[in-house]
């Protein structure tokens, strides 16, 4: 990935991810599928200008849907949770 806006394709906005950012200072995304863990963190520091500790990721299969008598598959996407490291400051990217 040449990119780091490739690596990193939005912040995902929940219910459960407000929790663990509030709660384990811990931000989720979405990635990009082929990115790996040191292309997450380092995409992240450098975008937001913090420290990141520790990126776990989740790589979820797509579903089949259907729609009628058509049917298809949801595309496979990956999330990553990043916490951040003690005394850095949270970003605000909900707000923007």
């Amino acid at each position: 990935m040449s990119n780091l806006y490739h690596v990193i394709i939005k912040p995902i906005v929940t219910e459960k991810g407000v929790a663990k950012k509030d709660a384990e200072r811990t931000l989720c995304f979405q990635v990009a599928v082929d990115a790996n863990k040191t292309q997450i963190k380092n995409a992240i520091q450098s975008m937001f200008k913090i420290k990141v500790e520790e990126v776990r990721t989740s790589t979820t299969a797509g579903k089949l849907r259907r729609r009628g008598r058509s049917s298809g598959y949801r595309s496979d996407w990956k999330k990553a949770y990043v916490r951040l490291k003690a005394g850095e400051k949270m970003p605000e990217y909900a707000e923007i």
